[in-house]
């Protein structure tokens, strides 16, 4: 427990120092944020730095290092691929800065990264005796084998956390907000599911939780409504290969739909008006991810974004008791 406040305290520190570095930086280099056309209501937002996600994924990798304890290799693991993602993303940011466009790397070039990254991150879990193709049930930590089809799980898993946390990084301290507490209760879990699984390995990934949760928190301070710096696609994807690496390493990759309600919906929003658009013609809502379509619906962006996070809060505050009574 002290290890896992320290490395809350090490990442929001370090992230309260970073970050008015990093606007300064990025005000000096003009790495400023397009906002697609399409967003009209966001138009005065055009400019306002970017890459935050920059700040507090060093500052997150740093807190877990800094109080991680001897077997580490989990813990390497996840922040490799946390880090692999922000690079993707960060190319990402930097194509749409530097040619000043709306957008940078082509989805199929985004695919195809994640797809790699995923496909690598999944094998090395596969044949890695702390994880295999075991998998928690839901609640009751019981234990079930899905032998060779723990390997297209964790593909899939990868590619839909690193792309709803990107699609929910659409408002002033959304993403941010909405994983901090996803976050909290994840650690939660997982502290009740440590008596199964291998002593320090498994805390390593809880401090990184940790790590993770405080430098989010110093970031909201940056990032909250009116947002003085933006995450981007490289704290956006970063967070999600992070959290679907969280996910994989401590077998707890059910719940994740529970309690990344809110991720899924900003997703199937997407989806649904996609595939509504084509067939009909027709949008279901006014603007996809959801939080858009509450925003022309009249809603401030700080209700929207107290609403996600309560809504996470109340599906965390469920898995964690369940899991508490029935495991």
């Amino acid at each position: 427990m002290i290890r896992y406040l320290l490395s809350m305290l090490v990442g929001c520190g370090l992230t309260l120092v970073l970050m008015p570095l990093v606007i300064r930086l990025s005000r000096r280099l003009k790495i400023g944020q397009p906002i697609l056309s399409y967003v009209d209501n966001h138009k005065s937002k055009s400019g306002t730095p970017t890459m935050g996600g920059v700040g507090f994924i060093i500052a997150a990798v740093v807190a877990a290092l800094v109080v991680s304890e001897s077997e580490r290799t989990l813990l390497l693991i996840a922040l490799t691929v946390t880090v692999g993602y922000g690079i993707i993303g960060f190319l990402d940011d930097f194509i749409k800065v530097y040619f000043k466009r709306n957008e940078g790397l082509t989805p199929l070039q985004k695919l195809i990264f994640q797809v790699l990254i995923a496909a690598i991150v999944a094998a090395v879990a596969f044949m890695h005796p702390h994880v295999g193709s075991v998998f928690f049930v839901p609640f009751t930590l019981q234990t079930i084998d899905l032998s060779w089809f723990a390997i297209p799980i964790f593909v899939v898993l990868f590619l839909a956390m690193t792309n709803s946390v990107n699609l929910t990084d659409g408002l002033d301290g959304l993403a941010s907000g909405v994983t901090l507490v996803y976050l909290l209760f994840f650690a939660a879990v997982m502290s009740i599911a440590a008596a199964s699984m291998v002593g320090s390995e498994y805390r390593n990934l809880i401090y990184m939780c940790g790590g993770l949760v405080g430098a989010l928190a110093g970031f909201i301070c940056f990032n909250g409504y009116p947002a003085k710096i933006f995450m981007g696609d490289t704290g956006s994807l970063a967070l999600g290969g992070g959290l679907a690496c969280l996910s994989v390493m401590s077998r707890l990759e059910f719940i994740v739909p529970i309690l990344g309600v809110m991720y899924v919906v900003s997703s199937l929003s997407v989806i649904l008006q996609v595939a509504h658009f084509k067939r009909t013609r027709r949008r279901i809502f006014l603007m996809a991810p959801f939080h858009h379509h509450l925003e022309h619906k009249g809603v401030h962006e700080n209700r929207i974004v107290a609403i996600y996070t309560a809504v996470t809060a109340a599906a965390g505050i469920l898995v964690y008791v369940l899991t508490l009574a029935l495991s």
